[in-house]
């Protein structure tokens, strides 16, 4: 399991605080997995803790008592956050109009040694890891102790920009949490894309670690640093990957999305809309994971596939990961539900003739209606089964396939290929079957 050496650091926290809030947070049980305080100017301060919100008194918080806490930090930077030296914790103001602060979030920062263990096999790859999740659900702690394990474990040079010294905690020295990783500081967000190069230019990394990509110039630096052969492990505003791939600004990460028209012809032959989406470039990172929770991981081992087959309305191959309270992880993997082609464009190839075969077919919140008209209209021979047991394949719409019904665990104990559909409409339902007939 994980462990936290968050102690002595907790002690530097609390002592922040003013000694009227300082000592009711002390009479809460559990205080030691505190998460976060909240000050808010006129308004009773509270704690989270252990996924609970817990008042502190009934006592308003004055200015006063922003002030003691302001003035116990450093400099706020252009981001609004501030630190304690040599700590991972984290201090974000909330100002008025005239630049007073007049709120604070007072978050905990831990560094959790073991975080990173449930996917050490894809660190240690070489491949760049691109980190999606929720605020608050882990990221960064997995991103501090990937630095460390690269450094310290693998030998590599390991430079971290650190735009909030959030990774590597505030002052000049980093905290020992990152290991011999190298930090480099941006005095402000806005430079954060210059750092990014700079780090590549002038200090020869064999990998760079990124919190917070959130812009186009960032996003635009790291495909500069990937095609440089720099390994890159960052995290992203977004939860999912078809968060990303919807995101204007950041799905250059994930190869970016152009919109292309095809002639009457082809467009007949793909049996598609003319207008139709499809990955720009190669991605910038190989592998995509999303956070679900702390120790619940959902891991997209191949970007590039993923990425078309979602374009098409399909689900992609992926990998859950659960790590247990003993410390075992359970590894779930879900093979791709249509086999993608190598080559970079999915629809470069025309669909090759089909062979004639009986595809018997169990629709779950999918049209029979769709499924056999665009079936025929396609020369397939279909047959829709009456009982999954009887059927080839299942397709399954999303919001089934999510549920994890009692149709949908059957068809995965019986070894029956499932099929996900984002939605039932005859475009996606015609994506998958033409799929169906290239592999």
């Amino acid at each position: 399991m994980p462990k936290s050496t968050a102690s002595a650091d907790l002690k530097l926290f609390v002592a922040i605080l003013p000694l009227r809030i300082r000592t009711a947070l002390q009479k809460i049980k559990g205080h030691d997995q505190l998460v976060e305080v909240i000050l808010d100017l006129g308004r009773t301060p509270t704690i989270r803790c252990d996924g609970r919100e817990t008042a502190l008194g009934k006592t308003v918080v004055s200015p006063a008592d922003i002030s003691h806490v302001t003035t116990h930090l450093g400099e706020f930077g252009g981001d609004n956050r501030a630190g304690i030296e040599r700590t991972l914790h984290r201090i974000s103001a909330l100002r008025n109009r005239s630049g007073q602060v007049i709120g604070l979030t007072c978050r905990v920062g831990r560094a959790v040694f073991g975080t990173a263990e449930i996917i050490r096999d894809l660190i240690e790859s070489g491949q760049s890891i691109l980190i999606l999740g929720r605020p608050g659900v882990g990221k960064t702690t997995i991103l501090r102790e990937t630095a460390r394990i690269l450094s310290d474990d693998l030998h590599k040079r390991v430079v971290i920009v650190d735009t909030s010294n959030e990774i590597a905690g505030d002052g000049d020295i980093p905290h020992p949490a990152i290991g011999s990783a190298r930090r480099m500081q941006v005095t402000h967000p806005r430079e954060q894309h210059h750092i990014m190069i700079e780090a590549v230019e002038n200090h020869m990394p064999q990998v760079i670690v990124i919190d917070e990509i959130g812009t186009t110039d960032e996003a635009e630096a790291a495909r500069t640093i990937a095609e440089r052969g720099v390994q890159l492990i960052a995290t992203a505003h977004g939860n999912t990957l078809e968060n990303l791939i919807q995101n204007p600004t950041l799905n250059d990460l994930v190869g970016g999305i152009q919109s292309v028209t095809l002639g009457d012809e082809e467009a007949k032959r793909r049996g598609t809309q003319k207008s139709v989406l499809e990955r720009k470039a190669p991605p910038t990172f190989d592998i995509v994971i999303e956070i679900l929770d702390r120790d619940d991981l959902l891991i997209h081992p191949e970007v590039a596939a993923a990425v078309d087959l979602l374009l098409r309305g399909t689900e992609p191959a992926r990998e859950k990961r659960l790590r247990k309270a003993d410390g075992t992880v359970v590894r779930e993997s879900y093979t791709p539900l249509i086999a993608p082609r190598d080559d970079h464009d999915l629809w470069s190839k025309g669909v090759p003739a089909p062979e004639p075969h009986l595809y018997t077919i169990y629709p779950l919140g999918v049209s029979r209606k769709h499924i056999e008209a665009i079936g025929q209209r396609l020369g397939l021979n279909i047959r829709i089964a009456p009982r999954i047991q009887d059927a080839d394949m299942v397709f399954a719409q999303k919001k089934f396939y999510r549920n994890r019904g009692p149709s949908i665990r059957l068809a995965e104990s019986e070894g029956i290929p499932l099929y996900v559909i984002r939605d039932n409409t005859p475009e996606l339902i015609e994506s998958c079957l033409l799929g169906l007939m290239e592999s």
